[in-house]
């Protein structure tokens, strides 16, 4: 009867190992792969436009973790037994587009310039954390503990730095945005 049992665990795990929602997990951490290493590009161009330094070192900041972020989704795949590999994001690229347009149609050095791109900033951190949320959930559902725990990391990750662009909106930048003559 044991025995029965333990094959019929392995069954299930293998079934598991070629379901639909593994193959959809998969596409999930390609395409969050890809949108990372593309945000990873990105971040030092918002960094220099943002005008004040609290915004510059909280992007700086989070380039740092971004970087973290690339290296944990390569130990997720690995927790899979496979080499990572991006998949093109459209996301990710209509996201940073949206960022570039706001940077080029504010002015330099302006308190309105912060207030976009943490706007641009802040609809990135949306869509991650929509993505890792979803990742951890699915990871879970598949019995993938050690992935379900790294992407909570970087979810809770994304989570802060969502948190501290509101802070540095709401103490200042928005309240001397809203001065500044179009």
């Amino acid at each position: 009867m044991k025995k029965q049992q333990e094959n019929n665990q392995k069954n299930q795990n293998n079934n598991y190992d070629e379901s639909g929602l593994k193959d959809l997990f998969i596409d999930e951490l390609k395409d969050i792969y890809w949108a990372e290493k593309h945000l990873a590009k990105a971040l030092p161009k918002m960094a220099k436009a943002a005008t004040s330094e609290e915004l510059r070192s909280a992007i700086e900041q989070h380039e740092t973790e971004t970087e973290n972020h690339i290296k944990r989704l390569e130990q997720v795949f690995a927790t899979i037994g496979r080499k990572a590999s991006g998949k093109k994001c459209p996301a990710m690229v209509g996201l940073v587009e949206e960022g570039k347009e706001i940077m080029e149609e504010t002015e330099d050095g302006s308190m309105t310039r912060d207030a976009g791109i943490i706007s641009a900033a802040q609809k990135i951190e949306h869509y991650e954390i929509a993505s890792y949320g979803t990742l951890r959930t699915l990871a879970n559902q598949l019995g993938n503990n050690e992935a379900a725990d790294l992407l909570s990391q970087t979810l809770e990750e994304e989570k802060s730095t969502d948190v501290k662009l509101t802070e540095i909106a709401e103490s200042f930048v928005n309240e001397s945005a809203k001065t500044e003559k179009a």
